[in-house]
This record gives structure tokens, C-alpha cells and sequence, in this order.
């Protein structure tokens, strides 16, 4: 079996294909981690650089704003003013308002820096932009504690609540310097120069590692300076960040295996002022996520290709073996009367090569002229026994008629000459408008008629025992139906309705709309047996119209009339029935597809 040129090609081109694109995949996977990896330590360590530039260069601002403000004599004046014990409220005012107007001017001087504020232990805060206050809930902070007691003199991201009373609630970074002394613990007034978090993070931000990799601006003790949440590294990155906060190495990156077991990626750089440092986390699998969507894609392709070869393999081995097998397949669906199933499983049409292509284009042939022959017949068929329906249609229901005619007798012997002369008249005009076989059609309007004919003969015949309604909505116009469409239903529906009811209850709705007419006939008989509705479906669905003629012609019921509205409308022609099984009552809609002065349907919309 594993000799069979099947089997041969299709092992022939998995082994290739496997060991081709499995050996070019590994090779590039390696390579390209090789690549990436180059890539971390050069393009990742270099934007570190330009971002250290960038914080150098808004400290020196800082740092520049804060020796002005210190050397200044402005300053110097305002602390010997608020620090003479001598000087009253007004000349401390005034020196206050001068010092304001200094720091407002010289803030304004720096684009980096948002704000410049000097606070005394006295609770007395100087801000720019005219802002002084009392307060002395700043010597309870974090910040002011830390450099009065360690001499920080850097605050990582904090709001501050002299920028909260100035509308400025997102937080900043601060820049802390004694005022009238170098030793923080001794002055009695510290300048704050804060500078907006986002200013250091925005382009922070704009430095990628991976998709999803974070870079960090840590200070001196190796706390977060900017607003960044998430920083959270597990135990051994925490060691790792600790012990080259210590060492000596100012750049580098280190692999490191996290608690879930894959890998990790740290780099880092060291920038020269404050003893900040920027270290960036990500890990392998996000790093490398690009290149694993790589190696998916050749595995998918691979796999693509593996599958064209089998297929292009067993193209090649069942060359023969398939086409015969679908002509076995259309055979017995000929045997079955499927002729389109038949020919769609016949192999398409192609020019005739071999011994195959001639088996299959001869019994396409025969397919498609045997159907024809057999389409042929069942329209003579057809034809013959529409014939005989239309000779039906001629024709009065004989039990109908003789109901009638012992009516008129019964009436006679009583001496009701007026209901006598009404059935008489209306008879009279069923008979002449039935005998009229010239035409398949008739108006609307006469359809209308021809039942109100009917109606007048039930209700002296059976007098209250039935109740009958009969409602036109819309101007039938000219449209043309095809005809004793709404006599036969009714007819039913009265005959069921009495089966078990006393009073028969018979509802009658005729709608005409712009592209269709609705007729609907609604009685309170004992409902259709079960599976009948679904039988009368199949029956129109699949055109079986030759069942329902050779049903017989004692009567002109609703296959009857369903199986002519199909002949004549097509699949224009739609119908509902509703009724529960062995349950009250039972509708049947009709919808003609009838367009305002239609008085015909298009050959293409007929069955």
C-alpha cells in the first residue's frame, strides 16, 4: 500500500516541506533573537542617553531658578524685612508683594518650571503670580520633614497643596533649597521649584521596550520619581535594581527569570546628576512577540503548504478514481429522479483529453436530454389534466347544486316567493359566470361578486346558524385574478364549521395593496389534522402539482385551488395557513402577487 503513488507523493512532500521550513524557521527564529537582542543594548541604552539629557538639562533649570532666587537682593531684602522685628505689617506686605512680582517674573524665565514658592516656619508662604498666604500645614509634609531631618532635597511626583488652591491638582516634581543658610536643618525659609510630573514623563513615555514594556525614572534610594503606578518589580528584579543602584556600572542589560518561570529583561542606565537612574522592565515573550507572530505565520504557512501538497497529491492519484466516482453518484441520483441533483455531481464540463472526459461528456448528454424527454412528457401530462380541471371548473359542486334546488323547493312549498326569487337570481348569475371557461382570469371585482352570490344562497339556507363577514379594503381597480379562488374556501370553511359547531362563524377579509392582494378566510371549525398543513406545504414547495390533480375532480378544494394559484403565479405566489393541531378554527391566506393594472404574470415568475 505504502508503494501506491498516493502514498508515495504525499510522504515525498511532507518530508521535504518539514524539514525545509522547520530548519529555515529555527534559523531565522535565532537570528532574529540575536538581532533584537543587539537592538536593546544599542537603541534602548541610546534613548536612555537622550532622556538623560533631557532631565540634565531641566535640573540645570531648576538649579539656575534657584541660585537667581538665592543670590537675589530681593530675596535678601524680603527675609531681613520678615526677620527685623522692627518693620510693621504693611512694610512686610510690601515686601512680600515685591518678592511675589520676583518669582513670577523669574518662573516665567524657565518654560520648564511651573511654579517657584518659599515657605517659612512661621507658616508664611510666598508664591508667583501673587499668591501669599498663612499656612502652616506644609511643616507636617512628607517633603518638608524629609529636608529639614535627611536633607532631600529632591520630591518625587506629590501634589502640593499651594498649587491646589491655584488650580493645579495633577502633581510635580520639587527642587528644595534653604533660604538664608546652606544647612537645611537651620534655615528658617525653603525655596520649592516644582516642575510638572508630566513635563519628565511624556517624553519618558515615547521610549518603547517591546509592545508593552515601562521605563522607570528611579531617585537616590530607588523610588519612582514620576507618577507610574505600576512599578512593581518581584523579589530578584527588586535585588537586581538594589545591587546596581550600588555598583559601579553606569548601562547594561540583565536577563533575570520571574515567578512565573520565563524571562525577564532589565536595562539600565545611571544618569550623572542626583543619583537618579532609569531602568526599563519587559519581558522576553513581549520583546520577542513580533518574531513569535513570525514564526506563527511560517508554521501557518508551512502547514498550508503541507496541506496543498497532500491535496495536490491526492489531485494526482485520484485523477481517474474521482470522476468515476462522481458519475457512479450521478447515476443513482438519475435512478432517484434527481436530475439536478445528477448533474450537479456530474464533473464540470472540460475539453475531452482522455477515456474520462468522454464518459463524462456522453452521459451528460444523456443526463440533460432524458430530462428534457421526461420535462416534455409531464407538460402534455400536465396540460391533459389541466384540461380536465378547467372541464371541472365548468361545473357547479353537484351537491351544491341539488342543496340548492331542494331549497328553492322547501321555500316554494312555504310560500317565501322573496327569498325564492333571491336564490333564484343569485344562482342564475353563478351559473353564467361558471360556464364562461373562455378565460383562465376574471376581475377582481367579478371574484367579488361571484362570492356574494354564494354568501346570499348560505345565509337563507342556513339562516342564523350562520354567521358570515365579508370585509373589501382598497379599490380593486382592473386587476385580474385567476378564477373560483375564494368560493372553494369558502365552501370548506363552512362545511368544517358545522362538522362541530351549532353556528357556523365564517370570516372573510380581501385586502388590496399596491404590488399584491390578500385574500383571507377565517372559521371556527374543529382545526386541521395534525401534519396536514405541512403536507400542503411540501406539496406546493415541490411543484407535485400532478398529485393533486390526480387526486380526482368530485371536489374543488384548497389543494385544488392552492396547486392552480402555484401553476399560474409561480414563486411570486405565497399562502399561509394557520391552524393548531386538533384545535379551534383554522386561516388561510392567500397573497397573489396583483400590481396595480396587472392583469397577468410574467412567464419568469411562473413554476
Amino acid at each position: 500500500m505504502f508503494y501506491s503513488l498516493k502514498n508515495r507523493l504525499i510522504a515525498f512532500f511532507v518530508l521535504l516541506l518539514v524539514l525545509s521550513f522547520g530548519t529555515m524557521s529555527y534559523l531565522i527564529f535565532q537570528e532574529s533573537r540575536l538581532i533584537i537582542r543587539s537592538y536593546i543594548e544599542t537603541s534602548a541604552l541610546e534613548k536612555m542617553d537622550e532622556y538623560g539629557s533631557f532631565v540634565h538639562m531641566a535640573a540645570l533649570q531648576m538649579y539656575d531658578l534657584s541660585s537667581l532666587v538665592f543670590n537675589s537682593e530681593v530675596t535678601s531684602n524680603w527675609d531681613h524685612t520678615l526677620s527685623d522685628p522692627a518693620a510693621g505689617e504693611g512694610e512686610k506686605m510690601l515686601a512680600n508683594i515685591s518678592l511675589s512680582k520676583f518669582l513670577t517674573h523669574a518662573a516665567n524665565s524657565y518654560s520648564g518650571v511651573s511654579s517657584v514658592s518659599l515657605y517659612r516656619r512661621d507658616g508664611l508662604v510666598v508664591s508667583d503670580n501673587n499668591q501669599i498666604m498663612t499656612n502652616r500645614s506644609h511643616l507636617d509634609t512628607k517633603w518638608y520633614r524629609d529636608f529639614v531631618e535627611k536633607s532631600n532635597h529632591w520630591v518625587s511626583s506629590h501634589t502640593d497643596e499651594v498649587e491646589l488652591n491655584r488650580s493645579r491638582p495633577y502633581p510635580f516634581i520639587s527642587l528644595l533649597l534653604p533660604i538664608g543658610s546652606f544647612e537645611p536643618s537651620a534655615a528658617k525659609t525653603v525655596m520649592k521649584v516644582n516642575v510638572s510630573a508630566e513635563f519628565f514623563l511624556e517624553p519618558l513615555n515615547r521610549i518603547h521596550l517591546g509592545e508593552r514594556g515601562t521605563i522607570f525614572l528611579l531617585d537616590h534610594e530607588g523610588h519612582p520619581m514620576l507618577s507610574q503606578e505600576q512599578y512593581a518589580p518581584h523579589e530578584e528584579a527588586a535585588r537586581k535594581v538594589e545591587e546596581i543602584r550600588n555598583g559601579n556600572t553606569r548601562q547594561g542589560v540583565v536577563y533575570l527569570r520571574n515567578p512565573a518561570g520565563s524571562t525577564d529583561i532589565l536595562v539600565y542606565k545611571k544618569l550623572k546628576q542626583n543619583g537618579w537612574m532609569l531602568v526599563g522592565f519587559v519581558t522576553e515573550a513581549d520583546l520577542y512577540a513580533n518574531l513569535y507572530r513570525l514564526r506563527t505565520t511560517i508554521v501557518l504557512f508551512s502547514s498550508f503548504l503541507l496541506i496543498a501538497a497532500i491535496v495536490v497529491a491526492t489531485w494526482l492519484s485520484y485523477g481517474i478514481t474521482k470522476p468515476l466516482s462522481r458519475l457512479a453518484s450521478a447515476m443513482r441520483s438519475v435512478q432517484k429522479g434527481e436530475f439536478d441533483l445528477a448533474e450537479n455531481r456530474i464533473p464540470p464540463e472540460r475539453s475531452v483529453r482522455n477515456e474520462v472526459g468522454f464518459v463524462t461528456s456522453s452521459f451528460r448528454n444523456m443526463v440533460r436530454q432524458l430530462k428534457q424527454h421526461i420535462q416534455t412528457e409531464f407538460e402534455l401530462k400536465l396540460l391533459r389534466q389541466q384540461a380536465e380541471y378547467k372541464a371541472l371548473l365548468m361545473q357547479i359542486n353537484p351537491h351544491f347544486l341539488f342543496n340548492t334546488l331542494e331549497l328553492l323547493s322547501s321555500l316554494s312549498v312555504q310560500r317565501k316567493t322573496a327569498e325564492s326569487l333571491k336564490i333564484i337570481e343569485a344562482l342564475g348569475k353563478m351559473l353564467r359566470f361558471s360556464l364562461n371557461a373562455a378565460e383562465d382570469l376574471v376581475s377582481l371585482r367579478q371574484e367579488i361578486d361571484y362570492l356574494r352570490y354564494y354568501l346570499t344562497i348560505l345565509e337563507i339556507r342556513f339562516g342564523d346558524r350562520l354567521r358570515l363577514s365579508l370585509r373589501v379594503d382598497g379599490e380593486p381597480g382592473n386587476r385580474e385574478i385567476v378564477k373560483f379562488i375564494l368560493q372553494p374556501l369558502v365552501e370548506n370553511a363552512v362545511k368544517y364549521s358545522f362538522a362541530e359547531q351549532a353556528v357556523a362563524e365564517v370570516d372573510i377579509r380581501i385586502s388590496v395593496e399596491p404590488e399584491r392582494v390578500r385574500l383571507l378566510v377565517a372559521d371556527n371549525g374543529p382545526g386541521m389534522p395534525p401534519g396536514l398543513a405541512e403536507r400542503l406545504y411540501a406539496e406546493t414547495a415541490h411543484s407535485r402539482l400532478h398529485d393533486v390533480l390526480n387526486r380526482g375532480s368530485g371536489t374543488i378544494g384548497l389543494r385544488n385551488v392552492l396547486a392552480r394559484c402555484r401553476l399560474y403565479y409561480g414563486q411570486g405566489f405565497e399562502y399561509a395557513i394557520r391552524s393548531a393541531d386538533s384545535g379551534p378554527g383554522t386561516t388561510i391566506e392567500l397573497i397573489l402577487p396583483i400590481g396595480e393594472g396587472a392583469s397577468d404574470v410574467s412567464s419568469a415568475d411562473r413554476g
